[in-house]
This record gives C-alpha cells, sequence and structure tokens, in this order.
C-alpha cells in the first residue's frame, strides 16, 4: 500500500498568520487529496470497509475548526516605472540613385517587299493564214448554137494525109474569152492521126468568134468545135 506523503510545517514563529493559515489549508488539502488517492484503490477500500466497525466508537469527532481569519489587503501594486523611448535612429542621407537611361524602342525593320508573282508567258497565237480565194466560178460551156465566128476556123488538110489517106473528125475544145479570141486550144477527141488533129488545133487557133453573151454582157467560156477531114471521092 503506498504510503501518503509526509508534509513538514515551517516554524510557526517565522510565519506571519496570514501565511500560517495558508499552511495550515495547505497540509489539511494535500491530506484530504491523499486520502481521496487512496480510497480510489480497490484494497484499500476492501480494508476500511471491514475495519471501519473497530473504529466507529475508539475515533473522537473533531475539533471544531475556528473561521478562517480575513486575508489581508493586498499590498499596493508597483508604481510603473516609465519607459525611456529609445534614441532616434541616425538618419544617412543616401546618395541620389542616377536616373535611369531614357529607353528607346527602335523601329521594327521594314517588312521585306511580298515577292513579284512570276510572269505568265503570253502565248501569242499565231495568225491565222489567210482564207484561200473562192475558187473561180466553173467556166461557161458556150452552147454549140451559141457560137458564132467572125472568122470561121479554115483548118488546112496536110497533103501527106491526103497521099496515105488519113480522114477522120477531131473535136477540139477551146476557151473563148469575152473579146471573141481563143485562148486556149486542147484535142477533145483525136482522129487517130497526129498531123489531122495538130492541123484542126491551128485551123481554132487562127479563128476569131463573136464574143458570147448572157444578160447583154460578154461572157467567156469553153466551145466545142468539130473539124472533119474528108477526102474527095
Amino acid at each position: 500500500m503506498p504510503r501518503a506523503p509526509r508534509l513538514t510545517a515551517a516554524p510557526a514563529d517565522d510565519l506571519p498568520p496570514a501565511q500560517k493559515r495558508a499552511v495550515v489549508a495547505a497540509i489539511l488539502v494535500l491530506h484530504g487529496a491523499a486520502a481521496w488517492g487512496l480510497l480510489q484503490l480497490s484494497p484499500v477500500r476492501e480494508a476500511l470497509a471491514e475495519a471501519a466497525p473497530m473504529f466507529v466508537d475508539l475515533l473522537a469527532p473533531p475539533a471544531p475548526e475556528k473561521p478562517p481569519e480575513p486575508p489581508p489587503p493586498p499590498p499596493p501594486p508597483p508604481r510603473p516605472i516609465p519607459k525611456r523611448p529609445p534614441p532616434p535612429a541616425p538618419v544617412i542621407a543616401a546618395p541620389p540613385a542616377p536616373a535611369p537611361a531614357p529607353f528607346v524602342v527602335e523601329p521594327p525593320p521594314p517588312e521585306p517587299a511580298p515577292p513579284a508573282p512570276p510572269e505568265v508567258p503570253v502565248i501569242v497565237a499565231a495568225p491565222a493564214p489567210p482564207a484561200p480565194p473562192a475558187p473561180p466560178p466553173p467556166p461557161k460551156e458556150i452552147p454549140a448554137s451559141a457560137i458564132q465566128y467572125l472568122e470561121p476556123p479554115a483548118p488546112v488538110y496536110p497533103r501527106l494525109s491526103r497521099r496515105l489517106n488519113e480522114s477522120g473528125l477531131v473535136v477540139v475544145r477551146v476557151y473563148v474569152d469575152t473579146d471573141g479570141m481563143p485562148r486556149t486550144v486542147q484535142v477533145l477527141q483525136s482522129s487517130g492521126f497526129a498531123r489531122l488533129d495538130d492541123a484542126a488545133v491551128e485551123g481554132v487557133r487562127r479563128a476569131r468568134f463573136r464574143p458570147y453573151t448572157e444578160n447583154g454582157r460578154p461572157t467567156a467560156g469553153w466551145a466545142r468545135i468539130p473539124i472533119p477531114f474528108e477526102l474527095e471521092k
């Protein structure tokens, strides 16, 4: 079982009355607290329960406590000691800061000009060839009934052809202009003998024609002229 702490009281003669009462009160409080702590232990409570009847008649009633004396008046509060203000800090004049250099913003470099678009080659179309001239109208065919002569053809019968008994019909095609002149003379149908054909072409080339007219206007054209070569019987 734990023992209660022993308290030793200070000599009473050296303490003032108020402190003595305080010491007594503290001792009583400590004793009460120690007793209460012991009572919290179950063995102690059981032992006290068993021994309680034996000490009922032996314990004397506690002496009545004297009323506590009134506490002495509190001492006057100490006078506050005025605090001296701290000495002012020395002011150190700093040299003036140099003025900042003016900030000059350089203008941005000029933007490069956009590249020129590539030149598109201009394809010049070759001039169209000139239209061919309109073909002349086909030569007019002068009908045989419309052929008129100013000098009719007079072919000469070749002597050798007479001696060889060469005869036949030669058809000559002649182009007569607006003046009635034979410009082109061709053999359209041969007699079978070159000498007779040549004689027919020469005879028509020496002829002169009256111009052929249509609607009162002279018109050139082709004419067919038959030249017979016949032997006399």
